[in-house]
């Protein structure tokens, strides 16, 4: 199956080719070039910021009904194509076959529910304090919203950004990561396909340090919503400021998963080894610290090796393939970085090696970190790849305090059968996120998403409450005497 997207930038409902372009390339086969992608430059950033406040007259005028229709159309165009958009997805990203279809699909379920959510926006009215005057408050859009995605969810992050954006009738300035145009080419296509109109989405394929930022300085942009590094939207917070932009932030995790000794072990097992390395832990929602009570800590790592080590790594495309390669070259040079220190600094290092599978690509054997504490690099600093590091803890409250002590905090998980522990580490965990007896990695659609400290700032993203960014509230008063 090959595919290329050529076609250039999508400014104003019209496909505008540039002569830089940049290769796309399978991370499982460095042979295999899946196309090349435009690049836009700064003053691609001014034509389609033109373009989306000219059509933001219109958009946001459209009926909810219009509105719906193009969304639910656009994931059911989505599900039509989930093999061979989660083909492209598996070879561009390295996520395994399966994950990338199943995450085309979930990207397919975004739009459908934001069409039903462009049909319940609603308001309140509410009594005056003085006789004869109404009082509505009523959600209006923001205006025109820029949108800078990563690599790791090359279509299901995209897909949750801008279909509330533009379910609540804002236009969008889209910049995809680098590393992955394919699935965000075509799902601009997809949308243009659906007759969107011109301007209402533009498409700009690019580099962050040029493009996103920008995005981010240009006054006719209102709201940026940007999920990425903590550094980079640390600066993109700052730079935002000055114009005054509405900005929301997933910026990463370092989240925990508690095992408690009254723990089904096997259950366990399977949570920490589904949230640390799959999808090739790179993940934001990854388990990179697992917090065992020191009763079980021995039988658990035991147990722990011999599932970790017998992971199948190899091609995203094969059949038998659990966890497929790391994104990029530079990507896995930062994780072999981390398994180096570790073991320089005397931590007991369980795999972590790069692996040659008969194909230049770019494989790691999944590593532990074994006899580390919560306060060395590898326990605090967000690896963003296969790795994860096992801390002994001596009972609940101990597991509980090194589970907040991190900047992060997205998510957490315990897994336990005491109903205690479960509603004591809910409630007292410093984290947007809690999975009891779940892996940390794997949330729904239709609830928020999000975090504390240095994961998250601004409104949540994903079910009603996108509604907080993606609009402003007014208040009206009307004298009726």
């Amino acid at each position: 199956m090959t595919m290329s997207f050529t076609k250039g930038l999508l400014i104003d409902g019209q496909w505008l080719p540039r002569d830089k372009t940049v290769e796309n390339i399978n991370p499982s086969d460095l042979s295999d070039v899946i196309g090349r992608a435009a690049c836009a430059g700064p003053g691609d950033v001014d034509l389609a910021v033109d373009a989306a406040n000219r059509a933001l007259a219109d958009w946001r005028q459209t009926t909810p009904q219009q509105r719906a229709d193009l969304l639910e159309a656009v994931g059911n165009a989505i599900l039509a194509r989930k093999e061979e958009i989660g083909h492209l997805l598996a070879r561009e990203e390295g996520k395994t076959l399966a994950e990338g279809i199943g995450e085309t699909a979930r990207a397919a379920q975004i739009f459908k529910f934001y069409a039903q959510e462009a049909l319940r926006i609603g308001g309140e009215l509410v009594a005056s304090l003085r006789p004869n005057v109404d009082i509505e408050i009523t959600r209006e859009p923001v205006g025109v919203v820029g949108i800078i995605t990563p690599w790791n969810f090359p279509i299901a992050i995209p897909a949750w950004k801008i279909a509330p954006a533009l379910a609540y009738g804002n236009t969008v300035v889209f910049k995809p990561a680098e590393l992955v145009p394919g699935c965000a080419g075509v799902l601009a296509q997809i949308l243009e396909d659906q007759d969107i109109p011109a301007g209402a989405f533009n498409f700009l394929p690019g580099p962050g340090r040029s493009v996103g930022q920008a995005m981010v300085e240009h006054p006719g942009i209102d709201a940026i919503s940007f999920t990425g590094s903590v550094p980079v939207g640390r600066r993109l917070a700052a730079a935002a400021a000055a114009t005054m932009k509405k900005i929301q932030l997933e910026m990463g995790g370092k989240n925990p998963m508690v095992v408690m000794a009254d723990a089904d072990l096997d259950l366990a097992i399977d949570c920490c080894v589904q949230g640390a390395f799959y999808s090739t832990g790179q993940r934001c929602t990854a388990s990179s610290r697992l917090i065992v009570e020191a009763s079980i800590h021995d039988e658990f790592v035991a147990r722990l090796k011999a599932a970790t080590t017998g992971l199948r790594v190899g091609d995203a495309l094969a059949p038998e393939t659990q966890i497929g390669p790391v994104v990029s070259a530079d990507q896995l040079e930062s994780n072999l970085r981390y398994v180096h220190n570790a073991k320089a600094d005397g931590v007991d290092v369980i795999g972590g090696d790069r692996l040659t599978l008969g194909k230049d690509g770019f494989f790691q054997q999944p590593a532990l970190f074994l006899g580390v504490d919560n306060q060395q690099t590898v326990s605090r600093e967000e690896i963003f790849g296969p790795c994860a590091a096992v801390i002994k803890a001596q009972d609940f409250d101990e597991a509980l305090q090194l589970a907040n002590d991190t900047e992060f905090g997205l998510c957490a998980g315990i897994c336990t059968s005491s109903l205690k522990h479960a509603r004591e580490f809910k409630r007292r965990s410093m984290s947007g996120m809690t999975m009891v007896n779940l892996p940390t990695a794997g949330v729904d659609y239709h609830v928020p998403f999000g975090g504390r400290k240095g994961s998250s700032y601004g409104p949540r993203e994903q079910g009603r409450y996108a509604a907080e960014f993606m609009t402003t509230v007014k208040t009206s008063y009307t004298f009726a005497g």
